[in-house]
C-alpha cells in the first residue's frame, strides 16, 4: 500500500481553509469569485488568494483552484488574466472541466498542474488516457464510477497519472451534476455554482381543474422525496479506496461550515493514517462524521446503486459549535471566541487538531477583564475557561442540540 495518499479538503473561505489545514489536510481546493461551481461559498478574491497560498505553503499544504464551469464566450475573455494571477500566486493545481479552459491553462499557467474536474465525467481508462496525452497530471473521476472500475482505470493508465475521487459529502441526483432543473425552476444556474437544489423539494400533483387541491407524488409507499439523494460516506472503506489505486481522497463541501471542514478532515486524516499502517480505525473518528450536519449516509456508487432517502430532505444536525479556542496556556486555561450561547454547568465536548473529543462540564468562566462569567452572550466575544488539559488552537467546543428542521 502506497505511503503517500493525499487528503484533499474543501476551503470555501479563509476560516474554512485554516480549519482544514489545522485538522490534517494535505491539500485544499478553493475558488476565485468566478469560474467556480460554488457561487455561494465565500470564495477568494485575488488578494485573499495570495494570502491563502502563502498560508498553505507555510504549513506544507498544496492549493488547488477550481475553474470547473463551462465558460461562455463573454466569460472566457477574462480567463487568461485569472490564470496568470494563479500562476503568479504559485497555486499547486487548477481543476478544469472545459477543454478550452484546459488549453488556456497550459498557455497562461504553464507551471501549474492541470487536474481534470469530476464535471468532465471521466468514467473509463480511455478518457483518462486521452486527458493524460493532452497534458493532464490528474483526473478526478465521476462520482458514478464503481470501485471495480477504478481498479481497471488504475491498471490501464500510466502510473504518472494521478487519480482522485470524492469520498465524502453531498451527492447530486443528476449525472455528474449536469442538471437544468434549478435553471428552469428558479433561474439559478447549477452549472455556475448557484443550484437551488429543487431535487430536494417535496412535490405534489395539482390537477388543472382543481386548483389548490394537492395530491402527493408517491414513488412507493415510503414517501414523496423522489429525487432526494443520500450523502456519501466512505470512511469505513478507506483502505479499499487506497488499494484500488486512488492517489487523492476528496471531501465535498466548499459551501459547508468551518466546523464541517474541521471535523470531517480530522476524521479522514485518522482514517488514512490508520489504513496506510494497516491499523484499525479508532471508532471515535468514525463517530465524528455523524456529528456534522449531513443527510443519511451511503457509500455512493462504489458498491452499486446507493439508494435514496424518501422520508424527507432534512439535514441531521445534532451538534452546535459553542466556541473556538484561540489559545491555551500550559495549565489548560484557554482563551475562546464565542459562536453560540452556552453557560456554566452545560455538558460540552471539546475536539481539536489531532485531539480526541473529551466531555467537559462547563466551569465558571471569566471575561477579558478577569471578572466571573456564567454565560458569554455576545457573538465573537473573547473569554477564558479552564480546560482539563492543554488543547491546540482552533479546537472546537460543541454542545449536543437537535437543530434538524
Amino acid at each position: 500500500m502506497r505511503e503517500k495518499i493525499e487528503l484533499l479538503a474543501p476551503a470555501g473561505d479563509m476560516e474554512r481553509l485554516k480549519m482544514a489545514v489545522a485538522y490534517g489536510a494535505d491539500a485544499v481546493y478553493l475558488a476565485g469569485t468566478t469560474f467556480g461551481m460554488r457561487a455561494f461559498a465565500g470564495n477568494f478574491g485575488a488578494e485573499e488568494l495570495y494570502e491563502a497560498v502563502r498560508y498553505c505553503k507555510a504549513h506544507g499544504v498544496d492549493t488547488h483552484v477550481t475553474i470547473n464551469t463551462m465558460p461562455r464566450c463573454d466569460e472566457v475573455k477574462a480567463l487568461p488574466q485569472w490564470l496568470e494571477t494563479l500562476e503568479d500566486a504559485g497555486v499547486s493545481a487548477v481543476i478544469v472541466a472545459d477543454l478550452g479552459a484546459f488549453r488556456l491553462a497550459q498557455k497562461y499557467a504553464p507551471h501549474i498542474q492541470k487536474h481534470i474536474s469530476t464535471q468532465a465525467s471521466i468514467c473509463n481508462y480511455e478518457t483518462a488516457n486521452a486527458w493524460y496525452d493532452l497534458g493532464a497530471s490528474r483526473v478526478i473521476l465521476a462520482r458514478e464510477v464503481p470501485l471495480e472500475d477504478i481498479r481497471e482505470i488504475r491498471a490501464k493508465t500510466p502510473p504518472e497519472l494521478e487519480i482522485e475521487a470524492f469520498v465524502h459529502g453531498a451527492m447530486c441526483v443528476s449525472y455528474s451534476g449536469r442538471c437544468l432543473l434549478s435553471n428552469y425552476m428558479t433561474g439559478r444556474d447549477s452549472s455556475r455554482g448557484a443550484c437551488a437544489q429543487p431535487c430536494r423539494y417535496e412535490y405534489y400533483l395539482m390537477e388543472e381543474k382543481r386548483p389548490g387541491e394537492y395530491f402527493p407524488v408517491f414513488e412507493d409507499e415510503k414517501g414523496t422525496y423522489i429525487m432526494n439523494s443520500r450523502d456519501m460516506c466512505m470512511i469505513d472503506h478507506v483502505s479499499e479506496l487506497i488499494a484500488a489505486g486512488l492517489n487523492s481522497l476528496k471531501i465535498e463541501g466548499r459551501a459547508k461550515s468551518a466546523y464541517y471542514a474541521a471535523i470531517v478532515t480530522g476524521a479522514y486524516r485518522h482514517a488514512i493514517d490508520a489504513a496506510v499502517t494497516g491499523a484499525p480505525l479508532d471508532p471515535v473518528w468514525r463517530e465524528e462524521v455523524e456529528k456534522v450536519s449531513h443527510r443519511h449516509y451511503s457509500t455512493g456508487f462504489y458498491y452499486g446503486y446507493p439508494g435514496q432517502f424518501y422520508e424527507d430532505s432534512r439535514y441531521i444536525r445534532d451538534w452546535q459549535v459553542a466556541a473556538i479556542v484561540q489559545s491555551c496556556e500550559p495549565d489548560g486555561t484557554a482563551t475562546l471566541s464565542l459562536r453560540n450561547k452556552f453557560q456554566q454547568g452545560d455538558e460540552v465536548e471539546i475536539v481539536g487538531p489531532n485531539c480526541k473529543p473529551m466531555r467537559v462540564t462547563v466551569p465558571l468562566m471569566e471575561d477579558e477583564d478577569g471578572m466571573p462569567l456564567t454565560e458569554p452572550k455576545k457573538p465573537q466575544m473573547l473569554f477564558r475557561m479552564k480546560l482539563p488539559q492543554v488543547v491546540p488552537a482552533l479546537s472546537i467546543v460543541r454542545r449536543a442540540v437537535n437543530l434538524s428542521p
